[in-house]
């Protein structure tokens, strides 16, 4: 009894690599040249925090950008997921205290899972809306964000958007500096603008 439990969670521990190799998955890669990055304002002036790295696993059947591009529901997973650390104000205190503001020392990544999606085509390319959950700060929630598809000359899909997110709907207080007479303001924008290409 016992080996064939054993046997058992053997064969479910390797379902999720089965799966990622069957035949027809596809990992689709973000193109150098993509970018990720958070604006925001305070009481003294405005902020940018680009990523400097950030990974992506987006899985899909073959053909991706032609068949997103006909308007063809293909990707299957997406997860993309952002290092706190690697988030740069240009600023080393400003960097300091975003960091102590997203608890990454605690919740040291920023996540999205896709759930859903929606494609509607355009003239000029596509217009998606994502539907999934964003974690930050160790907070799940439900997010609906729209972006953009476009096909280019390259043979790559630039997909681009921005999403607003309020820092105390997920529990986070944003920075205060120079003794508080520099305040953020709750709401920040997460824009992205990815190169994809299968």
């Amino acid at each position: 009894m016992r080996a064939a439990t054993v046997r058992a969670l053997t064969v479910l521990s390797l379902l999720p690599a089965a799966i990622a190799l069957s035949p027809g998955a596809v990992a689709i890669d973000v193109q150098p040249g993509s970018r990720l990055w958070i604006n925001g304002s305070s009481t003294v002036r405005s902020f940018e925090c680009a990523a400097a790295s950030f990974d992506t696993n987006i899985q899909s059947a073959p053909g991706t950008v032609a068949a997103l591009a006909s308007g063809e529901k293909v990707v299957t997973a997406v997860e993309v997921t952002i290092p706190a650390a690697q988030l740069d104000c240009k600023n080393g205190t400003m960097n300091e205290h975003m960091l102590k503001a997203l608890k990454a020392k605690a919740n040291p990544n920023i996540v999205f899972n896709l759930a859903s999606y929606d494609l509607v085509p355009q003239n000029d390319g596509l217009r998606i809306t994502l539907n999934g959950q964003l974690t930050l700060g160790g907070v799940t929630k439900p997010v609906t964000i729209v972006t953009t598809g476009k096909p280019e000359a390259d043979g790559t899909l630039r997909v681009a958007g921005t999403h607003e997110v309020r820092m105390t709907e997920f529990g986070l207080k944003p920075p205060s500096l120079m003794l508080g007479t520099m305040k953020v303001d709750e709401k920040v924008k997460v824009s992205f603008d990815l190169l994809l290409k299968d």
